[in-house]
């Protein structure tokens, strides 16, 4: 059964996808990248549940972190696909999202606690919003890039 003529009328109901680009792919990508946080999160928390709820900032710790964000990936890439972006899966795009997401991680695991033991006198909540609202901007730059249809491909 073919399923695209009923999702791509499914999509064109939706509001961020009546917006114009390249304001209507940056909502798409913040309603996606919000949902992919609490996929994230429970991932996360079903790991360090299997794994006896380790101390943090111990090594099972960061796997059971790692994991939550390795699984977050796979359903984010696919939904980054037809949603955010409206194309199809290709090595391309998935190798650029996999670096892209790699950097976020990186930011999420490095500079994030750098940036904020260095800035101890200010609120660590703010300053954690502001480096990971930093983060999805950088993430969707940088998925923008490789998921822009190539036209050497389409002159073929």
């Amino acid at each position: 059964m073919n399923w695209q003529p009923f999702i791509d009328r499914l999509q064109s109901k939706l509001l961020s996808r009546r917006i114009k680009e390249p304001w209507g792919s940056g909502l798409r990508f913040m309603i996606l990248g919000n949902i992919g946080s609490f996929v994230q999160t429970g991932f996360f928390l079903l790991v360090m549940l299997a794994l006896g709820q380790p101390e943090k900032n111990t090594a099972l710790y960061f796997v059971a972190f790692v994991a939550g964000f390795v699984l977050e990936m796979i359903p984010n890439y696919f939904a980054s696909c037809c949603y955010t972006f409206g194309q199809s899966p290709t090595p391309r795009n998935a190798g650029g999202f996999v670096f892209a997401r790699a950097v976020n991680l990186v930011i999420q695991l490095v500079v994030l606690p750098l940036v904020t033991a260095w800035l101890k006198g200010l609120n660590v909540g703010l300053v954690s919003l502001i480096v990971i609202f930093l983060a999805g901007i950088i993430n969707f730059l940088m998925q923008s890039i490789f998921f822009k249809p190539n036209k050497q491909a389409d002159d073929l």
